[in-house]
């Protein structure tokens, strides 16, 4: 199992550019042995540290396999809408990651 982990930066005034691409690449997840697991907002008074910019969205997401998420990337019908995310996203953060026991 793998766990990814990304923060989102949206462009100012491209949310809703934003949230047509999520409602395409989210569901592609599941093709691919993965889950949401979590996708969180925050908002201003939820922060009580930060040393970044503060992100847009946070998602948390797991794949069964590496080779699910390369898929998940490569995905044909995800990649025809992946010009929504160029115009909405200024830059995410990818975080890969295990499950520690």
């Amino acid at each position: 199992m793998i766990y990814i982990t990304q923060l989102i930066y949206i462009k100012e005034g491209q949310e809703t550019v934003f949230n047509q691409f999520e409602n395409i690449a989210l569901p592609t997840i599941l093709k691919y042995n993965g889950r949401l697991l979590l996708r969180i907002r925050p908002e201003e008074g939820t922060f009580i540290e930060y040393h970044i910019d503060k992100p847009y969205e946070i998602h948390l997401v797991e794949f069964d396999t590496e080779k699910d998420f390369e898929n998940f990337k490569e995905d044909e019908e995800r990649k025809k809408f992946l010009h929504l995310k160029e115009q909405s996203i200024k830059a995410s953060i990818l975080i890969q990651g295990v499950k520690l026991q």
